[in-house]
């Protein structure tokens, strides 16, 4: 059948989940319904047997028939063998519906509706009630409407293959189109006032500074389309197709922290390589606005890409599978904080989503990494989703550091394997436990929520190092092949229809390959999330934290940080329409990038949401 194309207004969401404990709709793709089972075919070429109208109640008494005559011997024949057997002939408005077929297909209905009647008597052993007499007058009856009964046969034979045909196709191809489009007013303050960074710019990074501070940034007007094709082949499959577009700046520079395109960059905050990664991350921002860090191709500046290719399917009763070219970790797992959603809930990076789900690049929002994973509905209570993702599946060839710095293929060098389970002991309790283990051919976390994503382990290189470096403390440190295991806890209890306490924990333990060198990294959030707090269907959150930031080193890894980062964060989310939200948010950053010397950072936000 030729596919459909349906508008809808609802947000669009990817895969069939445990319940979770968001307040508004879960972003992840397998949790909705998307087709309606209450299908209306119309059957074409029967209607000379079945009219499209409601069905009326049957009468047993042909004298009660006004387009037979009561003078014919069929009718006298046939009145005879209704009221004796019970068997049904027509209508309560005393007509054999003759609109229908004409009158002796509708007669032939009857006669063999009292033929079905005798051989059901006789099948039951209770011939001794069917009389000669009738046996003869039915036979009689049957050579008489002969023709009218074979064809009626035939029509019913015709009717009930069509009808298995359309029990096993009754589902057509379907694509639901939905979309979002977000506004964003931002800007921020609190810049790196200079001298307090360590920098790789020499052989001995420890004790050396950035000496160029940063500025404050000026008010940003930016913007994110998405369109997203959910297509279903069976009814029980989805192919997801998304496109966007965006003009967020920022992109890899040549001079540490230097990077004016991006609000971490402008600040002072950025990572070493990209200046995008820093506690100073919005919620809709791609971890990578401008570059591809595959293979350092430009993207952004509105022009349209291809953020996500998933398809999921059903595997056996229970258990769903999904592959894709194009995915996050978050279209699998549940969100279980109620502050979840890059358009309407918290505006800030850190408080949306569960550092634990944001390791390795698994949130990239630019379907940076390849996936393929198992979801396994266990129970109402237990809920279990693991997955295997690679940032370089497209790669063939590894052309090194400065061509294609995360390696190369499907199995090798950049790659995660996560899992969540989902644990829901009540009904006002959701508990999300997470284990990822992750390799990088370089040295980085991939969170996109620290500038020490880039560098992860600091250490000072040997000579030999450097040599192999080209000379070059940066290469030396970042060029190292890692390892992370990643432990994370997140939890959400409903007090009340409207308030929720909410709070998630993460832990990375990040070791070097071929340095001894290793590095722990702790974040934690709590928060308390309002229902209908203005408005109904307005929601608000106040959050409060500590970003990804080192806590513990060991061998020649080493901490610059003095300080311990904190964020302060608060939003409220106006629904206007059932399509259109505004949400002021603010967050404050303390000690930002983990030193007691930087200012207090401030970033004002305003994000208008139009989904569709």
């Amino acid at each position: 059948m030729m596919g459909l194309v349906c508008l809808t207004a609802s947000s669009f969401s990817l895969i069939p989940s445990a319940r979770t404990s968001a307040s508004e709709p879960s972003l992840s793709i397998l949790q909705t319904d998307l087709f309606s089972r209450d299908r209306t075919f119309n059957v074409q070429g029967v209607s000379d047997i079945e009219e499209q109208a409601a069905p009326m109640e049957q009468v047993t008494s042909v004298s009660q028939l006004s387009d037979v005559q009561p003078t014919d011997w069929a009718f006298q024949a046939l009145q005879s063998l209704v009221e004796r057997y019970g068997c049904i002939a027509g209508y309560p408005d005393r007509t054999f519906r003759g609109n229908r077929a004409i009158t002796r297909y509708e007669f032939a209905a009857g006669l063999n509706a009292c033929l079905d009647r005798v051989n059901e008597l006789i099948a039951a052993a209770t011939a001794d009630l069917v009389q000669k007499g009738d046996l003869l007058t039915l036979q009689k009856l049957q050579e008489e409407f002969s023709a009218e009964l074979a064809t009626l046969r035939g029509r019913v034979d015709v009717l009930e293959t069509r009808t298995i045909a359309l029990e096993k196709q009754q589902f057509s191809t379907t694509t639901k189109l939905t979309g979002e489009a977000i506004f964003s007013l931002a800007s921020a303050s609190g810049a790196y006032p200079g001298g307090n960074l360590a920098f790789f710019n020499n052989t001995n990074p420890v004790n050396q500074t950035q000496p160029t501070p940063g500025r404050d940034a000026e008010v940003v007007f930016n913007n994110r389309v998405r369109l997203n094709l959910v297509t279903s082949f069976s009814g029980r499959d989805q192919l997801i197709t998304g496109l966007q577009a965006y003009n967020f700046g920022g992109g890899p520079s040549s001079v540490f922290r230097s990077n004016s395109g991006s609000l971490a960059g402008t600040l002072g905050y950025g990572d070493v390589i990209f200046g995008n990664a820093s506690n100073l991350s919005l919620a809709y921002t791609p971890q990578f606005p401008t570059v591809n860090p595959q293979d350092f191709a430009s993207t952004g500046n509105n022009a349209i890409s291809l953020y996500k290719l998933l398809y999921i399917f059903p595997v056996v009763n229970k258990l769903t599978a999904f592959v894709g070219t194009n995915a996050e970790v978050s279209d699998a797992f549940p969100a279980i904080l109620p502050f979840a959603g890059e358009g309407q809930g918290a505006v800030s990076r850190f408080g949306s989503l569960p550092v634990s789900q944001r390791v390795s690049s698994g949130t990239s929002q630019t379907g940076l990494a390849a996936a393929a994973g198992l979801i396994w509905n266990i129970s109402d209570t237990f809920d279990f989703r693991a997955l295997y993702g690679n940032v370089t599946a497209p790669l063939p060839g590894d052309a090194g550091f400065f061509g294609t710095p995360l390696g190369a293929g499907v199995f090798k060098d950049s790659y995660i394997l996560s899992s969540q389970l989902t644990i829901k002991p009540s009904q006002k309790l959701d508990i999300g436990l997470n284990y990822a283990h992750s390799h990088h051919k370089i040295n980085i976390l991939g969170t996109g929520l620290a500038s020490a994503d880039f560098g992860t382990n600091l250490f000072n290189p040997t000579a030999a190092e450097l040599t192999t470096a080209g000379g070059s403390a940066l290469v030396a440190i970042v060029d190292q092949p890692i390892h992370l295991n990643t432990l994370g806890a997140t939890a959400a209890f409903r007090v009340t229809p409207s308030v929720t306490l909410a709070g998630s924990a993460t832990y990375i333990f990040s070791e070097l390959e071929n340095v001894d060198a290793s590095t722990n990294f702790l974040s934690w959030l709590v928060g308390v999330h309002f229902k209908d707090a203005v408005s109904k269907g307005s929601t608000a959150g106040l959050l409060f934290g500590r970003p990804l930031s080192r806590v513990s080193t060991a061998g020649r890894a080493f901490s610059p940080e003095d300080a311990t980062p904190y964020q302060l964060e608060g939003y409220i989310n106006f629904r206007l329409t059932d399509n259109l939200s505004i949400t002021p948010g603010i967050f404050f950053i303390f000690n930002p990038e983990g030193f007691r010397d930087n200012p207090t950072v401030t970033v004002p936000v305003v994000r208008t949401t139009f989904t569709f």
